[in-house]
């Protein structure tokens, strides 16, 4: 029960940090979004990897 409350905490966490650089500055946010719209499937596929290198290498330190 104690880890479903932790997926949904993670969840939570995560929603305020994507939510912050939208909500201070949109006018940059939505020139980082055209960026992003401008770079191949293979540079965003690149960038998702790297996330998820850095994310689970993070995951993997805490524990």
């Amino acid at each position: 029960m104690e880890s479903d409350v932790s997926w949904w905490a993670a969840l939570a966490l995560f929603l305020v940090i994507e939510g912050l650089f939208p909500f201070i500055s949109p006018r940059r946010w939505r020139g980082a979004f055209a960026q992003l719209l401008a770079l191949r499937d293979g540079q965003i596929r690149f960038v998702g990897l790297l996330c998820i290198a850095v994310g689970l290498s993070l995951l993997w330190l805490l524990k």
